[in-house]
């Protein structure tokens, strides 16, 4: 076969070799599992450092909510919840929230990421306020310090404000039933 016969066979197999390649990686992603479970390197490490100002208006039982910093994370064990007025799934996800904040073994904590206070407050309005506390992340740099991949995304603290578990996505009921309940019952063990 001549030079130009070669040149002209490895034109045509590149593309469908970088075509292969990345089917591979696809079918790969697919098979890894539910985006639920990314990783995060900050599971078994203090919650980042963060001091967010309150959602100016916003009220639970009539009584002003206050922003918070991981500080308000130790003591207790904390769900910290990233939401936003303008996140579809948020709106999906808030009837759960509303029925876990009933939960006496936890707090919790809301983060408006990028989010203007007038539209929050609407849909904390419409939709009721779960969060004893709730952080403007107006510039999205506390979300950065979490390592966010996008809204919602939920974090179990235990007491000693460790995060010990990182839900990508909206909460489910088999959500919390399964990996949130059993991360609460592990910190809640924990010292």
């Amino acid at each position: 076969m001549s030079a130009a016969g070669t040149s002209r066979k490895s034109m045509f197999l590149l593309p469908a070799g970088i075509f292969g390649v990345l089917a591979i990686l696809f079918l790969y992603s697919l098979w890894r599992g539910p985006v639920s479970v990314l990783p995060s390197t900050l599971i078994g490490h203090p919650a980042p450092q963060f001091s967010l100002p309150a959602l100016p208006g916003a009220t639970l039982g009539g009584t002003a909510v206050p922003g918070f910093s991981n500080d308000d994370l130790k003591g207790g064990v904390t769900i910290v919840n990233i939401f936003a007025s303008w996140c579809v799934p948020c709106r999906d996800e808030h009837p759960l929230l509303l029925k876990l904040s009933k939960d006496a073994r936890i707090r919790l904590m809301g983060i408006n990421y990028k989010d203007q206070p007038d539209n929050a407050r609407r849909f904390l309005g419409a939709l009721g306020n779960p969060y004893e506390g709730i952080g403007m992340d107006t510039e999205g740099r506390a979300a950065i310090d979490w390592g966010v991949y996008g809204v919602p995304e939920s974090f179990v603290i235990n007491r000693n404000g460790e995060i010990i578990y990182k839900h990508v996505g909206p909460l489910t009921e088999e959500a919390i039933k399964g990996p949130i309940n059993a991360a609460i019952e592990k910190a809640l063990k924990s010292s």
